[in-house]
């Protein structure tokens, strides 16, 4: 079998679209290493997927432009799949190429969440419009549509008004570096962390909502160091004006764009994880967390729960009282800590790459079929 993929994300992201889409290829590669892999992106960046060399990689000429990188990607890459005679493509982040639908190559695309939708307001009119668009159009053309979770499955039919039964609900897998994280000799002093710390990972933006972690370490007075490693938005500013006002200068540290084995190692050596975002399409770092050993606190609100699968304190985003009482409650009670590592070690097995490329290999068979 001959599988191309939309890999632009997998080069150019450093997380979020860019972590599912290189942990898909990557799992596929290892599991089923008999199919034949292509992987089409408009840029090559060896740093952000070094083992690249390991597929076939469909690219125009770097000395063309942005521009028509851009333009070769959404309106060219139709016809490059039948030159390289492939035989099912996959769309990896929400959109198909421009005329798929023309051709007999049937596709799958993964759509992550419609975010843009449920919260226009985090977004400019002109971003929603284009992101509509693509999603429609993807969602019209492809043999099957893969939604990362029963959220966002339930939010295609809702805006989209879809067939059930022409969706999967396929969860994402994560990097087997998370499954058995190795101790780095100087980890902590390498980043100038300190021995006890509280760990949260994800853009810092409004959805994610990390102000709350800071006022719920701030209303309890806790003295403990939290770690933030994620791209920073204008969100940033209004975290550090509050870190700034109540004098928490010491114990907060900013991150990123950090090697992945430092990352697992962070997960590993943190007192526990917390991811209190408002809304999601799955939550990465919930799993990594948990397959690390790391003890997770998430939102009660959307696709959170069904990700955590009972593995997890809940707490709603809002109310960061209840939230410092849940961080004080694992940092004292080492039983329920315990129990929440092994909870979730059990928890993080649905979401290993093995199972993840079993699941993806018998949809492409079902949509050749």
């Amino acid at each position: 079998m001959k599988i191309g993929f939309d890999a632009k994300r997998a080069f150019l992201n450093s997380s979020g679209l860019g972590n599912y889409s290189r942990n898909t290829i990557n799992a596929l590669k290892n599991y089923y290493p008999q199919n034949h892999y292509t992987l089409f992106t408009p840029e090559i960046n060896r740093a952000m997927f070094p083992n690249y060399k390991q597929f076939d990689i469909i690219s125009p000429d770097s000395s063309f432009s942005k521009l028509f990188k851009s333009l070769w990607r959404s309106f060219s890459l139709t016809g490059q799949l039948k030159k390289h005679k492939i035989d099912c493509f996959h769309g990896l982040s929400n959109e198909l190429p421009e005329g798929i639908h023309k051709t007999d190559v049937p596709s799958a695309v993964t759509i992550h969440d419609l975010i843009f939708m449920r919260f226009p307001q985090f977004y400019k009119p002109i971003d929603r419009k284009i992101y509509y668009s693509k999603v429609k159009y993807a969602c019209s053309s492809a043999s099957k549509i893969i939604a990362i979770s029963n959220q966002t499955k339930e939010d295609l039919i809702r805006y989209f008004k879809l067939n059930d039964d022409k969706i999967e609900t396929i969860y994402q897998s994560i990097s087997l570096m998370f499954y058995s994280p190795q101790d780095i000799p100087g980890l902590l002093s390498k980043y100038g962390i300190d021995d006890d710390f509280i760990l949260a990972v994800g853009a810092l933006e409004p959805r994610k909502n990390q102000l709350s972690i800071l006022k719920a370490l701030n209303s309890l007075k806790l003295n403990i160091q939290v770690v933030f490693v994620g791209n920073a938005t204008e969100y940033a500013f209004e975290m550090l004006k509050f870190i700034s006002d109540n004098k928490m200068e010491d114990q907060v540290k900013f991150l990123n764009n950090i090697p992945e084995d430092d990352l697992t190692g962070l997960y590993k050596l943190a007192r526990l994880s917390v991811y209190i975002s408002v809304f999601e399409g799955f939550g990465l770092p919930v799993i990594e967390s948990m397959a690390s050993g790391c003890p997770v606190i998430t939102s009660d609100i959307s696709c959170l729960p069904e990700t955590a699968g009972g593995a997890a304190l809940l707490c709603p985003p809002e109310n960061y009282n209840e939230l410092g009482n849940q961080i004080k409650t694992i940092l004292n009670n080492n039983d329920l800590r315990i129990e929440l590592v092994e909870k979730g070690k059990q928890r993080a097995k649905v979401f290993h790459p093995e199972h993840f490329s079993k699941t993806m290999i018998s949809l492409y068979t079902q949509i050749l079929s």
